[in-house]
C-alpha cells in the first residue's frame, strides 16, 4: 500500500520512482534525495560542510560488497576464494554498476551541475552504491539483501555471461607482462580540466616504450582505458 505520506509529498514523484524501480516505497525520503546528490551539486550546511552523496557511497560499497560475497557464495558452493573474489569485483566494477543505474533508470533521478551523465564518468555507479547505504540506513540489512538480489542482481545481470568474461584489461596486461617477462607501466602523464572536470591522462609503457593512453574522472578509470586500448594492440601483434 502506497504510504500516506506519499500523496502528499513534495517527492512523491521520487516516491513513485522508487517504488517502481526497486519495489518498495521509502521511509526516510531525505535519505534517498542525499543519495541522488552528485558531489558537483553538494549544498553547503550554516557550518561550512559541503553535503552529497559521498559519505553513503562509502556505506552502500560496503554494504553491496557483502550482499555480493554472500550471494555468491551460496550460488557457488564448490568454487575457491579467488573465483568468488573475481566475481564479486566483476558485479561491483564502477563500469558493470554505471550500466546498471541506467539499466534500472536510476540514473534520470540523479541530481548534478552537467544534465550530461557522461561528463562524470562514474556518476550512475556512485549514485547506486548511494542508494545501498540510504536503502540500509532505511530498511535495514535483511531487508536491503532481499531487494538488491531480487531486483538487481537477477534482473541486472547475466551471471553465466559474467562468469566467463573478463572486464579487468589491468590485471590481463600485467599477467601477460610476467609471463612474457616483460616490463610494464601505468604512468600519469598529464591531467586535462579542473576541479569536477578535471581527468587523469595514463599512459602504458612497455620495456620503456609507449603505448596507449587513457583518460577519465579517475586514475583507475584511466588505467582500464589505457589497458583495454594496448591489449588490443598487442592481440593484434600476436595474432
Amino acid at each position: 500500500m502506497k504510504p500516506v505520506k506519499a500523496y502528499f509529498s513534495d517527492d512523491k514523484e521520487l516516491f513513485s520512482a522508487i517504488r517502481n524501480i526497486f519495489g518498495y516505497y521509502p521511509g526516510n525520503i531525505f535519505l534517498y534525495k542525499l543519495a541522488l546528490r552528485h558531489k558537483s551539486a553538494s549544498k553547503e550546511e550554516s557550518h561550512g560542510l559541503k553535503i552529497s552523496n559521498e559519505r553513503l557511497e562509502y556505506l552502500g560499497d560496503a554494504i553491496l560488497g557483502a550482499i555480493i560475497a554472500d550471494y555468491l557464495f551460496k550460488i557457488f558452493p564448490y568454487k575457491d576464494e579467488g573465483f568468488l573474489t573475481q566475481m564479486r569485483s566483476k558485479i561491483v566494477s564502477r563500469s558493470q554498476l554505471n550500466k546498471l543505474s541506467r539499466k534500472l533508470g536510476l540514473h534520470n533521478l540523479i541530481e548534478s551541475q552537467s544534465n550530461d551523465s557522461n561528463h562524470y564518468r562514474s556518476i550512475n555507479g556512485d549514485a547506486f552504491e548511494a542508494f545501498v547505504g540510504a536503502m540500509y540506513l532505511d530498511k535495514g540489512y535483511e531487508f536491503s539483501k532481499k531487494i538488491i538480489i531480487d531486483h538487481v542482481i537477477k534482473i541486472g545481470y547475466d551471471i553465466d555471461e559474467l562468469e566467463s568474461t573478463d572486464f579487468n584489461y589491468k590485471s590481463k596486461l600485467i599477467e601477460w607482462s610476467q609471463k612474457n617477462k616483460r616490463e610494464i607501466e601505468f604512468r600519469v602523464v598529464g591531467e586535462e580540466g579542473n576541479g569536477f572536470n578535471k581527468q587523469y591522462i595514463i599512459q602504458v609503457f612497455i620495456d620503456l616504450q609507449p603505448y596507449k593512453r587513457g583518460y577519465d574522472y579517475s586514475i583507475k578509470g584511466a588505467e582500464q582505458n589505457a589497458a583495454e586500448k594496448t591489449w588490443k594492440v598487442i592481440c593484434i601483434d600476436n595474432a
